[in-house]
């Protein structure tokens, strides 16, 4: 097959969710081509140790996990190409995927580009990134037992951190750089009735301080008189929202407001026939690696099904309807016994 063939499976995007996908999709015989971005393996290449992933015991580093990944879908035939996609046609199949002046043609896609978080985009942040600057608490939290950290932010997302941070940590600050909060009065209510959680307002985080490689603080300026004071901390969380990655698309497939990826209920599907999405694009609630991955097979499954049903062969698709399933839902009827049994014959 040369590049320019057309393609059973396309994979848009690298990380779990994509790499998962490749997994699925190569051991179906799809032959996937996963153009995984040049910033392969989404938000985990920032993570440091990831200890919640079943099956890593002894917990694995992010960038490591992600080759783990990448390495056993090309054990089974994956292809990767680490460029960005530039642009796509949805609006006929084959679909087109340009990467620059070179064009990919596929009778199914998987989108799973995933989504950012949002940074402060200081340069002390970026350097310290894994070394006590996370944007997940519920990834990162057990690192601080013990120990004092920060969360900036005034939403939802910035309390629940804050709030589930109380388990771990001694005490944690939240910086917010006004005296109103985004976050709901419920959500709020329960942050500042927590004893560990105190509040900063009117302030902004202005440097992440750190010796020998970690954070040892932060530096915050008052917004109303310019006076920057030294924070311990152990840790910085940055709770300031996600950007799905999804420009490409808002076009051609069905969004949300803030750009998420719609899909059909109980599937992967997008509004097009034979585009997919999975992964953070479409998850804007849990945005765990396990989460993404699960997303991942389903879309590499659905995309099977949908091929193997063009082809006329649906019944031999792993996600092909089983049987018992099938009966299972069928209702209970009543036979001349009076015992109830299933309403669907026997073949």
């Amino acid at each position: 097959m040369t590049d320019n063939d057309t393609r059973d499976l396309i994979i848009i995007g690298g990380g779990p969710a994509g790499y998962t996908a490749a997994l699925y999709a190569a051991r179906a015989n799809l032959h996937p081509l996963v153009i995984e971005g040049v910033g392969w393996g989404g938000q985990l290449m920032i993570t440091s140790d990831v200890e919640n992933y079943p099956g890593y015991v002894e917990g694995i580093l992010g960038p490591e996990m992600m080759r783990d990944f990448r390495t056993q879908a090309e054990r089974f035939g994956a292809e990767f190409l680490t460029e960005d996609v530039t642009s796509v046609d949805f609006s006929e199949r084959p679909f087109r995927i340009s990467v620059g002046d070179d064009e990919y043609r596929a009778r199914a896609v998987i989108v799973s580009t995933g989504a950012s978080a949002r940074q402060l985009g200081i340069d002390s942040e970026r350097e310290l990134q894994g070394k006590g600057v996370s944007y997940c608490a519920v990834c990162d939290a057990f690192f601080f037992r013990d120990k004092e950290v920060v969360v900036v932010g005034g939403g939802d997302s910035a309390m629940e951190e804050a709030i589930f941070l109380t388990k771990f940590a001694t005490k944690v600050t939240v910086v917010h750089r006004r005296d109103d909060f985004r976050a709901s009065p419920i959500m709020l209510d329960r942050a500042r009735a927590n004893e560990k959680i105190e509040f900063v307002t009117n302030a902004v985080v202005e440097e992440v301080l750190g010796e020998e490689g970690r954070v040892t603080g932060v530096r915050i300026r008052d917004l109303n008189t310019g006076e920057t004071t030294d924070l311990p901390a152990g840790g910085l969380f940055v709770a300031v929202g996600h950007d799905p990655n999804t420009k490409l698309f808002l076009e051609q497939l069905e969004h949300d407001e803030p750009g998420y990826l719609i899909t059909q209920q109980g599937s992967t599907a997008t509004n097009i026939p034979g585009v997919f999405a999975a992964g953070d694009v479409v998850d804007h609630v849990y945005r765990q690696a396990v989460t993404a991955a699960g997303t991942g097979a389903m879309a590499a499954l659905d995309a099977e099904r949908f091929l193997a049903a063009e082809e006329g062969h649906e019944a031999a698709a792993l996600a092909a309807p089983r049987i018992e399933a099938e009966e299972a839902e069928a209702p209970l009827a009543v036979t001349s016994s009076g015992r109830a049994g299933s309403a669907r014959a026997s073949v």
